[in-house]
């Protein structure tokens, strides 16, 4: 498979923005900036797009998605479009019975915990993808120089949802079966790779610039566990992107240890959250890898000086690293005031 030969980095059109330069190890003369979560909650169009559509109907109409992508390019001015959609999505277009629920997040009907319950867990075919690749190149026929970020959740933080049977703090249940069943674990995250590698290959054939693969719940496993029991999966999941020479940005939460292992599945950027400075995360990373982050996302409510001197450090601490690409350490929180989001943009690419 190669890049479709209008696809956005085979032209040009985005081979050269500062974004996928910073991807690359070039450092822009500015940084470039966005949000993860900027497409969400925190913006008054998105609450009135979304009024009375369910999450997962929200993520499957192309039009919608589309327009709840573009939204934070058009308000904040970021230097990068990210698909709107949710890491289940793939799980739920392969069969899977799970539902998004308000509050809580992705929910399934029925946990996999079994060798058997593995076993049954359907293919998905990749047609069933085609309304994420049509949202997918609806936007980016939108954005013109502005490159599209496509996503997926990791192998780990799949299988967690599916064996915990829902958001867990400490993902007790998926951790046992790690280490107590190793071969249904092995399995199950395979199944996991395959789907999170189907819905990369999809955003990327559609005109994806840029991936990240999301690894929200890996902090919870030690360093050990990782290496042997969770990388081979996310490399595997990361092989597909890997041959078509897109970058690819790996991010996780509470990674701090794991920070060179994350890199080692195929990472071109490690996205580091808030708790790791950015100067100590290039150092544990050898100083040769482009780093992504890590704006603390409770400073969002600061006051506005507060916020602007977190900023200011976040950058120079960047500098330790080859090229930085400005984010927060997590997601935007939905009860962000959306002014704060253009303020930081403004300000990073002021700096310029």
């Amino acid at each position: 498979m190669t890049l479709p030969p209008d696809h956005p980095l085979a032209t040009g059109r985005t081979a050269g923005s500062p974004l996928v330069r910073a991807c690359r190890g070039d450092r822009p003369p500015v940084p470039p900036v966005w949000f993860m979560r900027q497409a969400g909650r925190s913006l008054p169009e998105y609450r009135a797009a979304r009024e009375g559509v369910e999450m997962l109907d929200a993520c499957l109409d192309p039009e919608l998605a589309s327009e709840l992508t573009l939204q934070p390019v058009r308000r904040h001015g970021v230097d990068a479009a990210v698909f709107f959609s949710d890491i289940v999505v793939p799980v739920a277009l392969a069969g899977v019975d799970v539902r998004i629920v308000p509050g809580r997040g992705p929910v399934l009907g029925s946990p996999v915990r079994t060798a058997d319950d593995v076993a049954r867990l359907p293919r998905l075919d990749p047609a069933a993808l085609a309304p994420v690749a049509a949202g997918v190149a609806r936007a980016v026929g939108a954005l013109g120089s502005t490159p599209l970020v496509g996503f997926a959740g990791a192998p780990y933080t799949l299988a967690s949802y599916l064996v915990e049977g829902g958001p867990s703090r400490d993902q007790l249940r998926a951790r046992a079966l790690m280490r107590t069943d190793p071969a249904t674990w092995d399995a199950l995250l395979d199944w996991c790779a395959d789907v999170a590698g189907a819905f990369l290959l999809a955003q990327v054939a559609a005109g994806a610039s840029v991936v990240q693969l999301f690894d929200s719940w890996v902090g919870s496993v030690s360093l050990d566990d990782y290496v042997t029991r969770v990388a081979p999966h996310s490399a595997r999941a990361l092989a597909g992107v890997r041959a078509l020479g897109v970058p690819v940005i790996h991010f996780g939460v509470g990674t701090g240890e794991l920070l060179a292992a994350m890199h080692g599945v195929g990472a071109d950027v490690v996205g580091v959250d808030w708790r790791l400075p950015l100067d100590e995360a290039s150092r544990r990373l050898g100083g040769t890898v482009p780093l992504q982050g890590n704006i603390d996302p409770a400073l969002l409510a600061a006051p506005w000086p507060v916020l602007a001197e977190h900023v200011a450090d976040v950058l120079r601490r960047g500098e330790a690293a080859p090229a930085h690409i400005v984010n927060l350490g997590h997601g935007v929180p939905p009860d962000t005031d959306p002014e704060v989001l253009t303020r930081i943009v403004a300000a990073v690419h002021a700096r310029g």
